[in-house]
């Protein structure tokens, strides 16, 4: 019976010791996983906010600055407000290390998003009161780009529905 259990942990060990780690692509690859909410009232001094998170994989591991770096890093994680196509909502993932024996890295991000205006087409301005619409509904495009300008593939963020109250 002894000499079973010591072959079984001994394949058992072996088969673990030969597993291949995930080989992603150099390019970051990301996949929406929700948000905390899909209401928010609309505003332009950061009234409300709401929380979209993602999952990325990043095959050579370069994403975010490095903290020894003194080259200036900008942003690498960028929104596309479908309504207008602005990409103004730009933010910076800090840097992560790569981790054991593997190719490249992957996680979770949780990102803060401060709401927005509503945009109107009866010459109401942004972020007004319209007697003819009460609420404005935007998806975001994100993407994210490496330190070596390797560009993700694209994610939609929404529906989002902003209260123009």
């Amino acid at each position: 019976m002894h000499r079973l259990l010591f072959v079984f942990f001994t394949f058992t060990l072996l088969f673990w010791g030969c597993v291949e780690p995930p080989n992603y692509p150099n390019e970051p690859v990301i996949e929406f996983l929700g948000l905390s909410k899909q209401v928010m009232r609309q505003g332009s001094q950061n009234e409300d906010t709401m929380v979209v998170r993602f999952s990325f994989t990043d095959g050579d591991g370069d994403l975010g600055a490095k903290p020894s770096s003194t080259d200036p890093v900008g942003p690498n994680v960028f929104l596309i407000d479908s309504r207008d196509g602005y990409e103004g909502n730009t933010f910076q993932i800090p840097f992560i290390p790569e981790e054991g024996a593997g190719n490249g890295i992957s996680g979770t991000v949780d990102l803060k998003i401060f709401t927005a205006c509503c945009i109107f087409d009866d010459g109401t301005a942004p972020c007004g009161i319209s007697p003819t619409k009460s609420r404005d509904t935007l998806y975001y495009s994100l993407y994210i780009q490496d330190r070596a300008g390797h560009r993700s593939n694209e994610i939609q963020v929404g529906p989002i529905y902003l209260l123009c109250e």
